[in-house]
């Protein structure tokens, strides 16, 4: 298969051995790249059950066939490992340019195992790997350390981890681009384990691509699509955050830590009024031209909130405002830089201040901590990277810190936190919430208010459009939305540009593309099938360290209506969500455990039989 090098950079810290590992032709022929190939990676040398701060953890960086090819959506990669969260093997991506780079650097990514002594980094530059010592930027910010290690290796781009990360913090992110978080899983805490400080790589190999005068033209006609697209071009003025007051009115904006989905001041924390006030520049990722990532520049409590750490996005505004009842904009401009220089993703800490607010207003802890202060907000998210006093608990874990106080309002699934798409309006993402290894995963679902549109993708399944809170006829939508967007994930495109349904669905173009870089042809059904295959092995790592159906729940707030706006009334009923999961494992082909040795047959993954230890 051309345009991937077919091998990945084996690194072992713990002895300082540095190697080629060879990608199996019929992995790259089934997976493609990406979360597929890293999974399967994964399956064969992870132990059933694995300590995530331990030696025989796995941290993979990982590319797919169009890294370093400038295509619109490529400016991307993944990181897999088991998460300190959940137990399970977990998936997450980020944009900028640390995946361009990969993608130019002789490898398809890179396994990193064991543990260093002493604080390191690992240098890719030109096709040459090199572990350094790291002593000096140990208890530095991501920040800082990008800097420092761009100017000793000019051309590089840098993924890092900051104080939460060296700290073990469950919510520690990895960063690259001082604005591109690797969040949810609790990565920067892997890599703080490993003692690995940085990833600096530098790139200069071009792929080899199967047709590439026809690469090059598809390319080309792909981008004119979307600089010349007037919903795209507004998407990038205003970013992702331009939703907020929509959220609001439809009575889905996560408020009062889950307890409300209407937001008075939404406005106030709009991609508008960022727009309007606080934003200075708009950064984009590698071979993009919507520019949708905010620069900001502002102050509050008299500290500066610089551009180079980019501006908060949507997540960030509901988790750090309205989750919190905060709409001061600038303090939430603060905590999104700290959050990106310590290395803690923005969701989870979000969650974590909410509870905690929650919590003081139960009485069941002795601080005081107000809602809606914008100066505990900021207060708690350095507690929490820094684990000061109560922070330090929190930084354990949300859903351990939860039951240790007696609280049942932890809004965590699997111990990750619920991201900002509330499932009492958007039903059928709450089959994903409560099934996905990973956990609260809102990147592979499906949303049920793209599906009330109206819009349809035939290949998906929709014809029609489907009532967003009902679970009627939704598992089958589910798996099919899922293994579309597993297939993004094992081509490592980003949601954005990837259209799902409607006249500009850009599957066919994808695919199409696909087939000019690396000559595989691969129509509809065969398309779902990569993206059910990597979904299986996924699902088979978290069944073999302990995943069963019965652990798939959501939290019981979610079977409480919402009080008031356009969603209010709407809760998820328990025993039809029980039904609804119970059907979705069916049409999956899963039995408690995961996949059956019959479904792996189907997917002609037969190599993958019998990976799960059944009672």
């Amino acid at each position: 298969m051309q345009c991937v090098f077919g091998k990945y950079l084996d690194v072992n810290l713990s002895n300082g051995e540095i190697k080629d590992y060879v990608i199996p032709a019929d992995w790259l022929e089934r997976f493609v790249g990406g979360k597929g190939v890293a999974a399967r990676i994964l399956l064969e040398e992870l132990p059933e059950r694995v300590d995530p701060f331990g030696e025989e953890n796995i941290l993979v960086f990982a590319t797919g066939p169009f890294q370093g090819t400038s295509l619109v959506g490529s400016g991307r990669h993944a990181v897999l490992a088991v998460s300190p969260k959940t137990g399970f093997v977990a998936d997450s991506y980020a944009g900028g340019y640390f995946g361009h780079e990969l993608g130019r650097s002789g490898f398809d990514g890179i396994l990193v195992r064991g543990i260093s002594e002493r604080p390191v980094l690992l240098a890719l530059i030109d096709e040459t790997a090199s572990l350094l010592p790291a002593d000096d930027l140990w208890g530095a910010g991501t920040g800082t350390t990008e800097e420092t290690l761009k100017s000793r290796f000019p051309g590089s781009r840098v993924s890092s981890i900051g104080i939460a990360g060296e700290a073990l913090v469950s919510q520690a992110c990895i960063i690259s681009d001082r604005s591109r978080s690797i969040g949810r899983p609790g990565f920067g805490a892997v890599m703080g384990a490993k003692r690995l400080k940085a990833v600096v790589v530098h790139g200069s190999v071009e792929k080899q691509v199967h047709d590439s005068a026809r690469f090059a033209e598809e390319r080309a006609a792909y981008l004119k699509t979307y600089t010349e697209d007037d919903g795209m071009k507004r998407f990038g003025e205003y970013g992702t955050a331009n939703g907020v007051p929509y959220l609001s009115e439809m009575g889905i904006l996560p408020t009062k830590n889950f307890q409300e989905g209407v937001f008075a001041p939404a406005e106030a924390i709009s991609g508008e009024r960022i727009h309007d006030t606080i934003l200075v520049g708009r950064e984009t990722c590698a071979g993009c031209p919507i520019r949708c990532k905010r620069a900001i520049k502002t102050t509050f409590a008299g500290r500066e909130v610089l551009p180079e750490f980019g501006g908060p996005e949507y997540e960030t505004v509901a988790a750090l405002g309205s989750l919190c009842l905060n709409e001061n904009l600038d303090a939430i401009g603060l905590a999104n830089q700290l959050c990106n220089d310590y290395g803690l993703d923005t969701i989870s800490a979000g969650v974590a201040v909410a509870f905690l607010m929650e919590a003081s207003e139960k009485g069941l802890i002795d601080e005081t901590i107000p809602w809606g202060d914008p100066d505990a907000v900021v207060r708690w998210v350095e507690a929490i990277a820094r684990r000061d006093g109560l922070g330090d608990s929190v930084a354990g874990g949300l859903a351990s810190f939860a039951e240790q106080i007696g609280a049942d309002f932890a809004m965590e699934i699997k111990g990750v936190e619920i991201p900002m798409h509330e499932p009492r309006g958007k039903q059928g993402l709450g089959i994903t919430y409560a099934t996905t290894p990973r956990g609260a995963n809102h990147m592979e679902g499906m949303h049920d208010t793209i599906t009330a549109s109206g819009a349809t993708n035939p290949e998906l399944g929709l014809t029609k459009a489907h009532d967003r809170f009902t679970l009627e006829e939704k598992p089958k939508l589910v798996r099919n939305f899922e293994n579309a967007a597993s297939f993004d994930n094992s081509l490592v495109l980003c949601c954005f540009t990837v259209r799902r349904v409607g006249e500009n669905c850009s599957y066919p173009t994808a695919r199409s593309l696909l087939e000019a870089a690396t000559g595989m042809t691969v129509d509809a059904d065969e398309m779902l099938r990569i993206g059910e295959r990597a979904y299986a092995v996924m699902r088979i790592l978290s069944g073999r360290a302990g995943h069963r159906r019965e652990d798939d729940r959501l939290p019981a707030r979610f079977a409480q209506p919402l009080p008031q706006g356009a969603s209010a009334d709407h809760p998820v009923d328990p025993v039809a969500m029980d039904r609804a999961i119970d059907s979705y494992y069916a049409l999956r082909g899963y039995d408690r455990y995961g996949p059956t040795d019959d479904t792996l047959r189907r997917l002609g993954i037969e190599d993958c039989v019998g990976r799960i230890h059944r009672e």
